[in-house]
């Protein structure tokens, strides 16, 4: 029998498929028919919604999911079902348009969890054959760093007192300040460090570190369920022996396309971003560690050179930050073994 249904599509009119919370979304969806069809009715729905999943093995240990779009509509046919409408051979195009509400949070894929925004479209024949599609759409929720907190803009300073070794044996103490340019950044930019590492003590330091952490935590009915932790980006120096000091002077820690701290109007998943400095000692003594959290924003803060944020949306988003085009039905990773905790 010959294909009745050629193309069945559902397009944007924003190619991009990137929306921003308040803006509509709109498009159209396509069917192109060989011959009369006969079908009962075109449905559309658009769905936004966080999923967090766990599992252990095969067996899902943690669930939980929240809505933030649930929109239904009928392009064609009505509703009480009463016979069938037939379309005719040739392109046939149902127009919609949608709203966005203001708070929706950005899209996110997660090793356990993820926010995503997609359409559905269904297509119905009076035999009982529906026909199916979908299309992934990106949402994001900018942050500006410039309607935050002012004290993001200040330099982000740190102290820290260390007893190293024990006092009656010749222990002493080791003292670290370091300072960041300032709280908030946005991906491209590099984070500056100065640091003073002052070894009082008698015991030789084996490294230092300057490391730009990311924490993801899933939650699930109120509980933090998993929690994802990895180095984005790394600076390392060399030992600082008994009495000797070490100085910083403008290390910079590059922030690579990331999505923005927290995922704001989303409860189950959250996102934290921190410069950690780790001192290691080169005995059995413990790691000292000073954790200075940072905000990472969508739009930079302004410069006297800066009259136009209208260019900073081409700017920001450009970068190398990848979508996912697909819906997020098949996640091999969940049943990965190696988790992060």
């Amino acid at each position: 029998m010959p294909r009745k249904l050629l193309k069945f599509l559902i397009l944007f009119d924003n190619t991009s498929l990137l929306y921003f919370p308040g803006q509509f979304l709109s498009g159209r969806v396509l069917l192109e028919l060989q011959e009369n069809t006969p079908v009962l009715g075109l449905h559309f729905h658009v769905v936004g919604e966080c999923v967090v999943r766990v599992r252990s093995g095969r067996h899902e240990r943690s669930y939980d999911k929240e809505n933030y779009i649930d929109f239904r509509m009928r392009l064609l046919g009505e509703p009480d079902h009463q016979g069938a409408t037939v379309l005719s051979p040739g392109i046939h195009s149902f127009p919609f348009k949608l709203g966005l509400p203001v708070d929706l949070p950005s899209t996110f894929l997660g090793r356990y969890g993820w926010v995503q925004y997609f359409c559905k479209a269904a297509l119905r024949e009076p035999s009982g054959l529906i026909h199916k599609n979908h299309q992934v759409f990106i949402v994001m929720n900018p942050i500006d760093l410039n309607t935050e907190q002012s004290y993001l803009a200040d330099p982000f300073k740190c102290n820290i007192e260390h007893n190293l070794g024990v006092a009656c044996v010749g222990g002493g103490i080791v003292k670290c300040k370091i300072i960041l340019d300032r709280g908030g950044y946005v991906p491209g930019e590099s984070i500056l460090i100065n640091a003073t590492v002052n070894n009082s003590s008698n015991v030789t330091i084996k490294s230092t570190k300057a490391a730009l952490t990311e924490t993801i935590q899933y939650f699930a009915h109120d509980k933090v369920v998993q929690t994802e932790k990895r180095e984005l980006a790394v600076i390392a120096r060399g030992k600082i022996r008994a009495g000797c000091r070490d100085d910083w002077q403008n290390e910079s820690l590059y922030v690579p396309p990331l999505p923005p701290t927290n995922l704001r109007g989303c409860h189950l998943i959250r996102i934290q971003y921190d410069v950690c400095f780790l001192i290691e000692p080169k005995s059995l003594e413990k790691q000292v560690k000073l954790q200075l959290p940072i905000t990472l924003g969508t739009y930079p803060f302004k410069t006297n050179d800066d009259e136009d944020t209208n260019e900073w949306a081409e700017t920001v988003y450009r970068p190398d930050t990848h979508y996912p085009s697909t819906l997020p039905i098949f996640r091999p990773w969940l049943h990965d073994k190696t988790d992060s905790k």
